[in-house]
């Protein structure tokens, strides 16, 4: 995602209504590696600039994934995640603090969808799953029957 001021610039040159509080969200996403909810931006938003609505948090996120300046994460756990990190990347989930973090992959293999006969398939998207460093390290502290997993993982218990 562009800086700031860069997405300032370009919401002027296309004529796009610049407010105070979408400035405020752009600043809130650049460099952003949490990939926040609308709603916890707007948690976050509303503690700077109380008269924020979430409809505005909504239709900014909106207009920044149809320039391409944020990608839209769905990791299967209901709420859509907004990542500015454009690059090509993929995400590891926590399952134990649902922390969702960027992993690059060096050398990946070409994915097909070989028996996908009948489909148009538009993206393919890895997920690792497990633990993060920090739930790692205390993993020996904790119960795991605790940690948030998938239902696929779930049923291998």
């Amino acid at each position: 995602m562009r800086s700031p001021t860069e997405l300032v610039q370009v919401f002027r040159d296309k004529q796009m209504k610049l407010t105070p509080q979408r400035q405020l969200l752009f600043s809130l996403l650049h460099d952003n590696k949490s990939h926040p909810t609308a709603e916890s931006l707007f948690d976050v938003a509303r503690k700077q600039m109380p008269g924020i609505s979430l409809r505005t948090i909504y239709q900014t996120l909106g207009e920044l994934a149809e320039m391409g300046e944020l990608q839209l994460v769905d990791l299967g756990n209901g709420a859509t995640r907004f990542d500015p990190n454009m690059g090509d990347h993929q995400h590891f989930v926590c399952d134990s603090c649902g922390a969702i973090h960027d992993v690059d992959i060096t050398s990946a293999p070409r994915l097909r969808a070989g028996s996908a006969e009948g489909f148009a398939v538009e993206e393919i998207g890895v997920v690792f799953h497990g633990r993060c460093n920090r739930c790692n390290t205390n993993h020996g502290q904790q119960d795991s029957s605790s940690n948030k997993r998938s239902p696929g993982l779930q049923a291998k218990k």
